[in-house]
């Protein structure tokens, strides 16, 4: 049962960021309060799932009222953090973590990536969107001095596990990896992994299911 209650939560809080940005863009239009209904109308999200989600958080909405948006926004604000600056790491600057230094999160303006490591910097460091780049033998001897917090993973498979022990081992909280292996971390250290070609293979077979399901004929 814990573990069941474990892998809920789990996915609660990958739905969070998702519910603070609507609710924020609600109540940037000036709307004073939503249901769970119209949320769920908007977010594409089942209305039992979202009033599902927000009752681990107490009473956060009154039956045949709804939820007060600017009470909700503050809420998910503060329970995730939005108040307090999070530095990032990039270590790997190929085409994905290119991408990465261009965008920097910039819809998150408390999420931004301070520094860089990649195996084609020069060894004093270079400037790439005003972002530092240094080479991974500068790892331990650079990353103390950015405040980093979590870092994101963009290397080869085979570079990325000795790079998750020496994220680790200098203090890093959490990597969002996208190198296609699984990562060995110790005990509070946490992994968000995306497998870019398993998403698109998942992708893929809903289409076709939704499709065969479309064909199927109704008894």
């Amino acid at each position: 049962m814990k573990e069941e209650t474990q892998r809920v939560l789990q996915a609660t809080s990958k739905r969070l960021p998702l519910y603070y940005r609507f609710i924020q863009k609600l109540a940037n239009e000036g709307k004073e309060r939503v249901s769970s209904q119209e949320l769920s109308e908007t977010m594409k999200i089942d209305s039992a799932t979202i009033r599902r989600d927000f009752s681990y958080f107490g009473a956060l909405g009154k039956k045949g009222y709804g939820y007060d948006v600017r009470r909700l926004l503050e809420f998910f604000r503060k329970t995730l953090d939005q108040d307090e600056a999070v530095n990032l790491a990039l270590v790997g600057v190929g085409s994905l973590g290119n991408a990465f230094l261009k965008y920097n999160f910039e819809k998150n303006h408390t999420t931004r990536i301070v520094v860089a490591f990649d195996t084609n910097a020069d060894e004093d460091g270079t400037m790439s969107n005003g972002i530092p780049i240094f080479p991974p033998e500068r790892l331990e001897e650079k990353l103390p001095d950015f405040g980093v917090q979590m870092a994101v993973l963009t290397v080869p498979a085979r570079a990325a596990q000795d790079m998750a022990d020496r994220l680790a081992a200098l203090g890093v909280k959490g990597i969002l990896n996208f190198a296609p292996v699984r990562l060995n971390v110790p005990e509070g250290v946490r992994v968000h992994s995306i497998d870019l070609s398993v998403e698109m293979q998942a992708l893929i077979y809903a289409i076709r299911n939704d499709e065969k399901n479309s064909q199927t004929p109704r008894r």
